[in-house]
């Protein structure tokens, strides 16, 4: 797996790539194999107000439905639309076409409160799991 160094990630297994005061949220590549292929995705409306922290969403699989936690918090200023119809894009291409939602971060100081690529891979061994495989 693959953990992309411009990336900041959560123990929840969310990222956000910051691109000036907008960030964009997906599920890490560890997250997506975990659950199995991706039935169906569940994201908010476009103005929802999230916390750092907060469920803005799920993933379904056959095997299991997982909350979604939000890195940062923001105003919900776009969802990946595309994955209604492909859900599996989580799966595919989870740092790329499988983002999920766009925000107007409120506070980019909990940005520090995030792990880089390493600190998360770590996180990952810690827990038992393989982050290279």
């Amino acid at each position: 797996m693959e953990y992309p160094k411009d990336l900041y990630y959560t123990q929840d297994h969310t990222w956000v790539r910051v691109s000036g005061s907008r960030g964009t949220i997906g599920a890490t590549d560890f997250a997506q194999q975990e659950m199995g292929e991706i039935l169906f995705v569940e994201l908010p409306d476009e103005g929802f107000q999230v916390e750092q922290g907060d469920v803005f969403g799920t993933l379904e699989s056959s095997k299991t439905i997982a909350e979604l936690f939000s890195p940062v918090g923001g105003e919900v200023v776009s969802v990946n639309k595309d994955l209604e119809e492909e859900p599996s894009l989580v799966n595919d291409d989870p740092y790329g076409k499988g983002w999920l939602a766009v925000l107007e971060i409120d506070d980019p100081e909990e940005l520090e409160n995030l792990l880089s690529s390493a600190e998360y891979e770590e996180f990952l061994e810690k827990k038992g799991a393989n982050p290279k495989s």
